[in-house]
Parts: C-alpha cells; structure tokens; sequence
C-alpha cells in the first residue's frame, strides 16, 4: 500500500503487523514486538524508524482512564455554520484548533457542517466552553448537543486487517 499524500515506502504485512500491535501495545520493547510480528530485533526496529520517519506513527501516548481521573462529561454537538464560502470553514477550524475541550471535531455532509466532540466537567462548564466558541465569532449559526450517558465502547485503535488492501508480501 502506498501511503496518501504522495509518500513513497510501501507496507508489507510485516509492517501491518507491527503497526497493528503498536496501536494497541505502545509501550511494548523492540525485542516483544519483533517477536510478535516474526522477525529479529534490528529489522523489526528499522521498519519502526521508517514508519515513523514517513509518518505512519504519529505518536505514543497513554489510554486515560478519565472517569478515574475526574469528573466528566462527553457531548457531541452538531454546528452549522452561517456561511459556506471557503474561508468560512478555515476560518472555522483554524479556531476550533484552539478549544483544548474539543477532542474531535469531523467536517460531514447532511444537515450540518461538523460533528464536535466535547469533554467537560459538567454541563454548565460545557455550556461556558460553548459560549466562550461563540464568542470567538467562528461563524457559527446554530449547534445541538447531546450529551452522553455512557460509553459502550472505546477503541483503542483502527482495524487495519479490515481497512488495508493486503498487500504482497
């Protein structure tokens, strides 16, 4: 598989693998993951260096467990923009960039322009958190929020075996 945006190393199986057991087993040695994947230590982190270096790792980082943590509540919000010029939607997403409570935030089609996801203390520190967007004059003409009552489901990573074309080994 070549990767988007013009890049040139391609994916092998071995890579799949090692990339699917590094979404879910960051902190895994070199020495575990070359063993899980079926290859020697040295080419195993040669391909880790490669992926990383073409930006198919983006990152390592820890799963919080948030409930643990602190209290908290996750709302997706629906937003509709006033405008649909171009600049109307950079100007947009430049500024939600900003929002360290939004965690995600998806241009879709339908009836809206963007699903945002949300965390917060509470509600009313969500509805502050909204208000303060508003303020920012983002363009927003109107949003819905729903808020979560549970998560049913958390991933901890994307299903490559059944996104990626195999490739050939």
């Amino acid at each position: 598989m070549k990767p988007r945006g013009g890049g040139t190393i391609r994916l092998d199986r071995l890579d799949l693998k090692i990339l699917a057991t590094l979404q879910t087993a960051g902190r895994i040695s070199n020495l575990e993951l070359a063993d899980t994947v079926g290859l020697s230590a040295t080419p195993c982190q040669q391909r880790v260096r490669r992926m990383e270096a073409a930006g198919y790792i983006s990152g390592y980082g820890a799963q919080l467990a948030i409930d643990r943590i602190c209290r908290n509540i996750v709302v997706f919000t629906e937003i509709t923009l006033s405008n649909h010029r171009r600049e109307d939607f950079l100007k947009f997403e430049r500024g939600i960039q900003e929002i360290p409570q939004v965690l995600n935030c998806f241009l879709v089609t339908g009836g809206y322009d963007y699903l945002a996801q949300f965390i917060a203390q509470d509600i009313h520190d969500y509805q502050t958190t909204v208000e303060s967007l508003l303020d920012r004059d983002l363009g927003v003409d109107k949003y819905f929020s729903y808020v979560t009552i549970k998560q049913v489901k958390r991933s901890t990573g994307f299903p490559l075996a059944d996104l990626v074309e195999q490739p050939d080994s």
